[in-house]
């Protein structure tokens, strides 16, 4: 689709050049990514490998595998980051990335309360300073993938 980075991002990953963070596991529906452009570490992303713009959208495939995948998502999260749990958040709606894609994103043990449920997102966006860096990234990456016991 034109004008959806998310699938410009996803064809990127198909001619395998993308950095760990951006490929830390694939399955015939869902790409599993760190995000961008954050200060937490560990917010994944599980991308829709086909363009869709809603939900209700997902084929049977993509649905029955949706809900095991946030699953193991948020397992590994806790064993690789010792988070307490997790968030899971679905929009679709930023102008760039009208592309079904499920946030799964670590709440830390000592997050200040003002920065909990929607305020996390206040940590998306970051200056450049506050950013994970892309080192980092890779670094939780590969742990997260070590960890997860999803098919490839």
């Amino acid at each position: 689709m034109s004008n959806c980075v998310t699938c410009e991002l996803i064809e990127r990953r198909d001619r395998h050049e993308s950095p760990l963070w951006d490929s830390i596991r694939r399955t015939p529906s869902w790409d599993v990514v760190h995000a961008f452009g954050t200060s937490v570490e560990g917010w994944l992303v599980l991308v829709a490998r086909r363009h869709i713009t809603s939900v209700a959208e997902m084929s049977d495939d993509e649905a029955a595998t949706l809900g095991p995948l946030i699953r193991e998502a948020s397992r590994c999260l806790q064993v690789v980051l010792d988070c307490e749990k997790t968030y899971v958040v679905q929009f679709a709606e930023h102008q760039d990335h009208p592309h079904v894609h499920v946030h799964v994103i670590p709440r830390a043990r000592d997050l200040p309360v003002e920065q909990r449920g929607p305020g996390i997102f206040g940590r998306m966006g970051a200056s450049s300073g506050e950013v994970v860096s892309a080192d980092r990234m890779n670094e939780i990456a590969a742990r997260l993938s070590a960890e997860l016991s999803i098919p490839i």
